[in-house]
């Protein structure tokens, strides 16, 4: 679900205090980007969302998030039906409460 190498490689990059607030960013804006994910949204602004996503969350190491946007990402830019946005929800529930507890480690 996480790349822990590629969150132990930009903590190393950026330092722990930086990398801290790259961490609260990301949840903050994650977070944000999750409550507009509807299946019935605009597909301009479900591929955007989607492609914003996937850009943040493998730049954290959210490797299955970041597969599972571009998923809905090229659905959505191909004007196709969007696949069950509750399996993206819940993969970054489940994603971020890792991250957390393994920060807290």
């Amino acid at each position: 679900m996480i790349d822990w190498d590629r969150v132990a490689e930009l903590r190393d990059e950026i330092g722990v205090e930086s990398f801290d607030e790259v961490v609260d960013l990301f949840l903050t804006e994650a977070d944000e980007v999750i409550l507009r994910l509807h299946p019935d949204a605009d597909r301009k602004a479900l591929e955007s969302d989607c492609h914003f996503l996937k850009g943040a969350a493998l730049n954290l190491g959210f490797k299955t998030l970041a597969a599972q946007c571009q998923l809905r990402e090229m659905q959505a830019a191909r004007g196709q039906e969007v696949a069950d946005l509750a399996v993206v929800y819940d993969i970054y529930r489940q994603s971020r409460q890792a991250l957390l507890a393994g920060q807290a480690a």
